[in-house]
């Protein structure tokens, strides 16, 4: 078997001339029985690919394997899925099979494994073994009718062969010389996408259902492992050793044969954590940061989850199949207890793909959830890879794996999803190295000191692609960080004439603190690529963002996304990407000042300060006469009452309204001056109505930021990358 070559056993079962599939793959044939059966049934097409290994892999003779076999069982017929003869007669049935469909439940394999069972005592004569399947999930067990016992053991045996050895798996088996009647090993084998994605879900279900783990422990559970078969994987290994992350089976003791059997589980099981465990601890040492605390899982259900990944490949299965499988697995998590941490996939790639990224460019997600923006400019990178290198070239994988691991960085604030994104980025060939759990808003100084990486400096990164979390506030007495900021603090306006100063804002949005923050990490040049509510865009109320915005910030692109972009995710907020691109100091304070200027000219121009003093002289002239006030009697007794108070009142919001009218008539004055004479340049605006995929998640035809991100790509290299900061 070659690297990264699935081997598809219906294919070759199909051109041996073992089965036909045919009514347009509807039915299939098992050639040397003439028996057909329905190949829509998910348990047949278990069986099939099953018949076609027990021939072509274990090497039976193909007349002595039969499929459809009837069971007598008391007065009922039953039948036994394929059973497998000593003899050319088909008179001594030696194994027999029991397969289930791939999604089958822990309590229906076990129901299985007593069926199997129970028809391996009904068959004539003596079955020596029982192997039930559901492909992803294997058991197998040497059976003794006479003992009214059955054993575990790794696996059956081969055509010719009488005894096994406690495991399956070794590297390099298929380079391993055997001789007649000796057990041939197995190496790990490579599977699809699809495959994968059914095996980490089936395993997934296997430790929250029951109850016994919540949905996101078990998540966390399985991470664990999957980091553990990784690291097994890429040990260090002779060949023909086996490998830790498999069930080997151990001897036990006892006065009869059921304690003997029961003991050599817990022997077996026990053995299989301490070998977990080791590689656990192996990998923590080394990468402290992917995982603090132990694994908290029973033995037996460490058990149960080797079970569904120990005989594959993933190292060697393609880096694109098990990246996806990963995160189709993991998206379908996050979109339950964890939606606000998920960005769905086609606006990443969108944004992605929309940026000149390259292998040389520093990328940073300061809200990077489970990695969507990470990977993808690792994908990204990887295609540039190929433009330059062949695909299994060394000069190709150092091209794109020095990126993952010195240009790649992420912050998370919740741990747990931290550690996805880490194992996301594992999954796909490391890049985990610079994602850390922390506090995103936190000073740069403060997040090299929690976490002694000092890739995480101000002014550093080229690209800063996020979806940072919307709604919730930053109080400034639960985070001191606040008053360091500028949205942090409320300014006074260039109208205001009582020179109140500087005040800390009591609360501010998160999202509004991430646009500044971004602001920090970015160096001169660089891109940020954010996804904000409109409000920040809309709202009258954040003017001052928006302002502040266009100092610190060339405006790229707006692309409005649809009301249901993030429904499916628990979230209904109207959003927009916001593409911008950060100003070098000079030419921000130089636009602030030009700002200064032109309001300082309009001030002047409009005679402002004597304006709004004239209106306040003539406001506290009509107050104090109570001119236009009707009332009897002297004027200070007239003052005395609730209906001067009144009145007051109401000749006051008059004057108000006045200098309000003022100030409105100077705002829109400056919004003309601004735009006569600040330097223009154009903006790339979009609305996309269909991005892909509807309000629940489900797949439409058409993406329409596909298109817009062709559009867009050609303006940012033809209109913005040109443009001096």
């Amino acid at each position: 078997m070659k690297d990264n070559h699935v081997i598809d056993y219906i294919q070759l079962g199909i051109e041996k001339g073992l089965i036909k599939i045919f009514d347009d793959d509807k039915r299939i044939e098992y050639v040397e029985q003439n028996k057909s059966r329905s190949y829509t049934n998910p348990e047949e097409q278990v069986q099939a690919e099953v018949y076609c290994r027990l021939i072509l892999e274990y090497g039976y003779p193909k007349h002595r394997v039969q499929n459809f076999v009837t069971v007598t069982m008391g007065a009922g017929k039953k039948e036994a899925d394929i059973v497998i003869y000593n003899d050319d007669d088909c008179l001594e049935p030696h194994i027999l099979v029991e397969c289930k469909k791939q999604e089958v439940s822990e309590a229906e394999f076990s129901q299985a494994v007593n069926q199997a069972y129970s028809y391996a005592y009904a068959l004539p004569n003596n079955v020596k073994w029982v192997w039930v399947t559901s492909k992803i999930k294997n058991e197998y067990f040497q059976v003794d009718k006479s003992k009214n016992i059955r054993k575990s053991e790794s696996d059956i045996p081969p055509y010719g062969v009488d005894k096994l050895a406690p495991y399956k798996f070794v590297k390099g088996a298929d380079k391993l010389k055997y001789k007649a009647g000796e057990q041939k090993f197995f190496e790990l084998q490579i599977v699809t996408e699809e495959e994968l994605t059914r095996r980490f879900k089936q395993a997934h279900n296997a430790l929250w259902a029951g109850g016994q783990l919540n949905p996101s422990e078990a998540f966390d559970e399985l991470d664990k492992l999957i980091f553990c078969k990784i690291w097994d994987e890429r040990k260090t290994r002779k060949q023909g050793e086996a490998y830790d992350f498999q069930v080997i089976q151990e001897d036990g003791k006892g006065s009869n044969e059921d304690e003997k059997q029961r003991d050599a589980l817990r022997n077996t099981n026990a053995a299989l954590f301490s070998r977990i465990n080791a590689l656990y601890e192996e990998g923590r040492k080394k990468d402290p940061e992917v995982f603090r605390d132990n694994i908290r899982l029973t033995q037996e259900r460490v058990h149960t989850i080797v079970g569904y990944l120990q005989d594959i490949n993933l190292n060697k299965t393609d880096l694109d199949s098990k990246g996806r499988a990963f995160e189709t697995f993991m998206d379908s998590f996050f979109r339950g207890s964890f939606g606000q941490y998920f960005t769905p996939r086609a606006i990443v790639k969108f944004i992605v793909d929309v940026l000149p990224i390259t292998h040389e460019s520093l990328v940073l997600d300061t809200s990077c959830g489970s990695g969507g923006f990470l990977l993808h400019a690792l994908e990204k990178v990887r295609r540039e890879a190929d433009e330059f290198y062949e695909p299994d070239s060394k000069d190709h994988w150092q091209h794109w794996h020095d990126f993952a691991e010195k240009r790649l960085y992420g912050i998370e604030i919740n741990e747990q999803i931290s550690r996805a994104a880490k194992m996301n980025m594992i999954i796909h060939d490391d890049g985990h190295t610079n994602v850390i759990s922390a506090d995103g808003l936190l000073k740069d100084t403060k997040l090299q000191e929690l976490t002694t990486n000092k890739g995480f400096k101000y002014g550093r990164f080229d690209f800063i692609l996020t979806n940072p979390p919307f709604g919730s506030a930053v109080k400034l007495t639960e985070k001191a960080y606040l008053d360091t900021y500028t949205f942090g603090q409320r300014d006074t306006s260039w109208l205001d004439l009582k020179n109140s100063g500087v005040k800390n804002r009591d609360t501010q949005s998160t999202e509004v603190l991430f646009i500044e923050q971004c602001h920090h990490f970015l160096t001169a040049g660089g891109y940020l690529a954010i996804v904000l509510p409109d409000g920040v865009l809309t709202n009258s109320s954040l003017q001052y963002v928006r302002d502040q915005i266009e100092d610190w910030y060339r405006i790229v692109a707006v692309v409005s996304l649809p009301q249901t972009a993030f429904t499916a995710t628990g979230a209904g907020v109207k959003s927009s990407v916001l593409f911008l691109r950060k100003y070098s100091e000079t030419k921000s304070q130089a636009l602030k000042l030009q700002k200064l200027s032109l309001q300082s000219a309009l001030l002047a121009e409009n005679n402002y300060q004597n304006e709004v003093s004239l209106i306040e002289k003539a406001k506290k002239k009509v107050l104090d006469q109570a001119t236009g006030a009707i009332y009897e009697g002297e004027l200070s007794d007239f003052k005395k009452t609730e209906a001067y108070k009144i009145w007051r009142t109401e000749k006051s919001v008059e004057f108000t309204e006045q200098i309000n009218e003022l100030k409105e008539s100077l705002e829109a004055a400056y919004l003309l001056k601004k735009q006569s004479e600040l330097a223009d340049y154009p903006i790339f605006m979009a609305i996309a109505e269909d991005i892909g995929y509807d309000a629940t998640g489900k797949q439409t035809d058409n993406n329409e930021l596909d298109i817009i991100s062709q559009e867009l790509a050609r303006f940012i290299e033809e209109e913005v990358n040109s443009e001096s900061v």
